[in-house]
């Protein structure tokens, strides 16, 4: 584990609330210099504290309006159909989450697609045809009460 003093588990909150801020902004907000900031941003990416930036797209604004999550049991439980499974989720675009569980599934996976004829075909037709599947079990998702993915660093 890496070790986060007080200015990191700062800057990292304010970065996980918005990554567009530049130095300057979270210098100003942390009483830091930029360019002290920058040193701690790039060492923060280095050590793989801080994985990707991006920007978060609205689902609403494009059209994709159907968002469920589905558990999957594969129908053998081998390396080789686990990497089968994983290979399928990693090329699948409609996936934003995949997880293997204990318990009674194997996996759980978030889906967001633009309506239900897209996700049946995306359970019948990608899913369920797949030779690792045995069967699935969708939620589809009537409300969004949070959804700030955002870990609890403090700060």
């Amino acid at each position: 584990m890496i070790t986060l003093d007080a200015f990191d588990i700062r800057l990292l909150a304010l970065l996980q609330r918005d990554a567009g801020l530049t130095n300057q902004e979270i210098g100003a907000r942390i009483a830091l210099s930029a360019s002290q900031v920058s040193r701690r941003r790039a060492r923060l990416e280095a050590d793989g504290v801080i994985r990707r930036v991006r920007a978060e797209l609205s689902r609403d604004a494009l059209g994709l309006q159907v968002t469920a999550f589905v558990g999957v049991t594969l129908n053998a439980h081998s390396r080789a159909n686990s990497r089968r499974f994983r290979d399928l989720v990693n090329a699948m675009e409609s996936v934003q989450e995949a997880h293997a569980l204990t318990g009674e599934m194997d996996y759980l996976i978030k889906i967001t697609v633009a309506d239900l004829r897209t996700l049946a075909r995306v359970i019948n037709d990608d899913l369920l045809a797949h030779d690792a599947v045995q069967n699935v079990h969708s939620s589809v998702v009537l409300e969004t009460l949070r959804d700030d993915n955002q870990l609890p660093i403090g700060g």
